[in-house]
């Protein structure tokens, strides 16, 4: 790999998610190629240029670049010094095949939003925090079909379904339920069902199960419980990530919180 170029690629845990890469290339050309998954990317640095069913295009820091499955496209950096780039790779389950039509017409979305959406969905999945990533897939899905099709995800008033939702995510704090089988149990798409939560408990359904968590590790550390054994009793990955979350909530960290009792 030439000097200055770094490439890391993994498969996370989350239905619909086929790979992760982030990339740095300083002197790379892609041959054309195509997939059988949809590519969602992002640039950080740099511009690449590409050509996608015969025709050119760039892929810009300040857009997202949509590239449906099984249509050969290429990629070479236009800038010197190479580009930078976060990309999803996504199934039919997150972006719907009857999308890629329209994906090939317009792969290229400017559309601030979505871009620090998707960087945040990144974000999720390399701290192991897969049921925000999950949301803010879905509402990925439903900001792309937006554009893509034209047409704004519908908004139904569905007050008692909170309760259900609420319930399943209490019951299953630890091992959460993928929001896509509660969504269909309650009659919503992912996207409706977040927005549904947001709207009538004041925050996402992510949000809402890091924070019971928190609140039962404090009970745990309060009774005198080693914070690496409290991290495992309450659906952490690790300890690393319950003390990333415990101190964002409570300012300490949890060895620091059983301290001050």
């Amino acid at each position: 790999m030439p000097e200055g170029s770094a490439i890391r690629a993994w498969r996370p845990t989350i239905d619909g998610v086929h790979e992760v890469l982030h990339a740095r290339f300083t002197d790379h050309a892609y041959p054309a190629h195509a997939h059988d998954v949809w590519t969602v990317l992002i640039v950080d640095d740099g511009v690449i240029g590409y050509d996608l069913d015969r025709h050119d295009h760039a892929a810009l820091p300040q857009q997202v670049t949509i590239l449906p499955p099984h249509v050969a496209h290429d990629g070479a950096s236009v800038t010197s010094g190479g580009f930078t780039k976060r990309v999803l790779y996504v199934d039919d389950r997150i972006l719907p095949p009857q999308w890629a039509g329209r994906a090939v017409d317009t792969p290229a979305l400017a559309d601030r939003d979505l871009r620090r959406l998707i960087a945040r969905t990144h974000t999720a999945i390399e701290n192991h925090d897969d049921l925000e990533a999950q949301s803010r897939l879905a509402l990925m899905r439903d900001r792309i079909g937006s554009h893509l099709t034209g047409a704004a995800p519908r908004e139904t008033d569905q007050a008692g379904a909170v309760r259900r939702i609420r319930d399943e995510l209490e019951r299953h704090l630890l091992d959460p339920t993928p929001l896509s089988q509660i969504a269909g149990s309650v009659g919503l798409s992912e996207g409706h069902l977040i927005r549904t939560f947001t709207r009538h408990v004041g925050l996402p359904p992510h949000q809402y199960v890091i924070g019971r968590r928190i609140e039962q590790a404090r009970g745990l550390l309060l009774s005198g419980v080693p914070a690496a054994d409290v991290a495992a009793a309450t659906g952490f990955h690790d300890q690393a990530h319950l003390t990333r979350h415990f101190k964002r909530m409570l300012s300490v960290t949890p060895a620091a919180y059983a301290r001050r009792t």
